[in-house]
């Protein structure tokens, strides 16, 4: 199997590929078997693409987007100007096909937590699965990042696939009242997902997201759809909601590369702040924010998905950063998050928590401070 985290991942079933180990009696021979891996992925990626290269166009706002440090009208861009091409990502999938791990096809989940109605002090995290975790501070219900679909991917036979269910079922939820989405990678805006929040409660939950994703949001049925720029904000109930920088990118298809806004989000509430950082790579910002807003309550940080380095420091965390964005950052606690769910890159499934305690021990942290929950267990940060 390969993937990627941007293109996402095209699976190749092991019958599709099975020969006889007289295949590699010659070079001729295992030329032969690498060059049919090469042409089933490229033919598996070509009809994904074509699947989703219509939808992801035709729903791009046709608006010019403000000039900044970030944008030049039409497209975005990390300050630094990190980023990763499409001959990248190439290199990434035909590497991936001999260096990925080995994950277990299945993983159970314990008991989950119960999940009250609201919550009136203190900060609840749900880890639910990936990147959701269900937040209430408050009496908000804030759900970041929701996925519940069996792949992250824009069709329903390929692309990565769970490797255990979502902790939390959607109809246990409670009300939502606040969506987050970072960027619009497909194991963050997952589309089916949403459209069933949205159907499953009368009321429109606000949902918030970077620029440029407001008309497929508006497909899907949040008319009322908020995007933001890097360093906006609005207001949700006694909450103000920050859209900030971070270091990712964005695609949902081949021509629409870098069209629509990532980042974080920084939301104040009356027991404390509370960071979500979406995807990111290591970069000024977390110092930046952390200076700029404080200290946090509550950080919610990506582990996992970050190997191998040349391709994925960019883009993605690797513990040991997130260790040090969780210092930068001045947060109390923090939850380690995007791991152990999709296989999306090369390192084995339990690696990022085991780096995790490494870099918390080289640090001096205890491991009470930045902690990881399984799929559907919860953790209370006491109120202030």
């Amino acid at each position: 199997m390969v993937r990627c985290h941007s293109c996402q991942r095209v699976e190749v079933h092991e019958e599709q590929l099975t020969v006889n180990d007289r295949f590699f009696v010659s070079p001729r021979k295992l030329a032969m078997k690498m060059m049919l891996y090469r042409k089933i992925v490229i033919s598996a990626s070509l009809a994904i693409l074509a699947a989703v290269l219509l939808p992801a166009c035709s729903l791009l706002t046709d608006k010019p987007y403000p000039v900044s440090d970030h944008s030049d009208g039409s497209r975005f861009y990390n300050r630094d100007g990190s980023d990763k091409g499409l001959s990248d990502i190439s290199q990434f999938l035909w590497q991936s096909l001999w260096n990925e791990s080995q994950w277990p096809a299945s993983l159970a989940n314990p008991e989950a937590s119960e999940i009250p109605d609201r919550v009136k002090t203190g900060i609840r995290a749900t880890y639910i699965n990936h990147a959701t975790i269900l937040i209430q501070v408050d009496e908000l219900n804030i759900l970041t990042d929701p996925i519940w679909s069996e792949r992250a991917s824009p069709v329903t036979f390929a692309g990565p696939k769970r490797i255990r269910p979502p902790g939390v079922a959607i109809s246990d939820l409670p009300d939502i009242d606040l969506i987050l989405i970072s960027h619009n990678h497909y194991d963050h805006l997952d589309t089916e997902t949403l459209k069933q929040l949205r159907q499953r409660q009368d009321k429109e939950p606000t949902i918030v997201s970077g620029l440029g994703n407001a008309a497929l949001l508006a497909n899907l049925g949040y008319e009322k759809a908020i995007e933001l720029d890097w360093n906006a904000s609005t207001s949700v109930g006694t909450s103000t909601v920050h859209f900030v920088e971070c270091q990712h990118r964005s695609a949902r298809g081949l021509f629409d590369q870098m069209r629509t806004l990532w980042g974080s989000f920084v939301v104040e509430t009356s027991e404390g702040n509370i960071y979500f950082a979406g995807d990111t790579g290591y970069s000024p910002h977390f110092k930046e924010q952390g200076k700029r807003f404080g200290s946090f309550a509550l950080s919610i940080l990506p582990i996992g998905a970050y190997e191998p380095r040349w391709f994925m420091k960019d883009i993605h965390l690797n513990p040991e950063e997130a260790v040090q964005a969780h210092l930068d950052l001045n947060s109390e606690r923090s939850l380690g998050m995007h791991f152990g769910v999709f296989q999306l890159t090369w390192e084995p499934v339990d690696q990022p928590v085991l780096d995790l305690k490494a870099a918390l021990e080289a640090n001096r942290i205890d491991a009470e401070r930045f902690w990881v929950l399984e799929p559907g267990q919860a953790r209370l940060v006491a109120p202030r």
